[in-house]
């Protein structure tokens, strides 16, 4: 098993469903973590406290607006008065809501403002949230940055085409990323999840038919959970991974081959 301890974890979205998951598979492995939260500071203080009781690593969390992505900045100046260092960054934060209309439904109902805002939230924020992140992790000597992506991008999804879009893009992305920031000793990777059992996906109209229809064409015969995610996070993160970057690590149940 990986031992993350002395390392540092940055994540974007840290306060539940996937992030949430990896924020405590790290800490779990010994690592210290910071995460972002959108608005409910309670929940993510009370996450930092119950962390660092059961872990006795560091936890601090900060609010970041995903759509105001050059904000990074203020909360990378937060996060140095805490830390002294940074492993690992994952770009993981999404919107949800009214902030998608017009991103998020059939291709002949999409407008710009709701595609820009999920462009802006999924591009626009790994990219200035990695240049920050790079920063640090190359004076620490070298790490793992990652983001977060779905396999909406690969295989029809109902309603998708906004997000699905916009995640082939952060893909392309972290290629690039992985091209320039080798030499830095970082490592850029993607990890693609099918349909994952979160709040923000059973938040979607046709939950259910997305449910079904990811059970039936799983070999598995069941959704994706966000443990399922936090493991291949892990693992990237890890030295086992020392010689993997620009790669999208796909974890779908099968979903996508059927």
């Amino acid at each position: 098993m990986a031992d993350f301890k002395g390392k540092t974890l940055f994540i974007s979205g840290g306060t539940r469903g996937i992030g949430k998951a990896i924020v405590y598979k790290f800490a779990e492995a010994g690592a210290n973590v910071a995460f972002t939260y959108a608005s409910s500071a309670d929940t993510a203080n009370e996450m930092v406290a119950d962390i660092e009781s059961r872990f006795g690593v560091k936890s601090r969390a900060y609010k970041l607006n995903i759509l105001e992505p050059e904000t990074y900045k203020d909360v990378f100046k937060e996060f140095d008065q805490d830390f002294d260092s940074l492993n690992f960054f994952i770009s993981n934060a999404i919107i949800s809501g009214r902030a998608v209309v017009g991103g998020f439904g059939p291709f002949m109902r999409l407008k710009p403002k709701g595609l820009n805002n999920i462009w802006t939230a999924t591009v626009d924020a790994f990219v200035v949230g990695t240049q920050e992140a790079a920063k640090r992790i190359e004076q620490a000597g070298g790490g793992s940055i990652i983001s977060m992506s779905s396999t909406g991008n690969l295989i029809y999804t109902p309603n998708y085409a906004g997000h699905g879009a916009n995640k082939a893009a952060v893909e392309a992305m972290v290629r690039y990323a992985a091209a320039e920031l080798g030499d830095k000793n970082i490592r850029v990777n993607a990890v693609s999840g099918g349909p994952i059992d979160t709040d923000a996906l059973r938040a979607f109209p046709n939950y259910d038919e997305v449910r079904a229809e990811t059970e039936r064409r799983s070999p598995l015969n069941r959704m994706g959970f966000p443990e399922d995610l936090s493991g291949a996070c892990k693992f990237l993160c890890s030295d086992e991974a020392g010689w993997i970057t620009g790669h999208t690590l796909i974890i779908d149940g099968g979903t996508t081959f059927q």
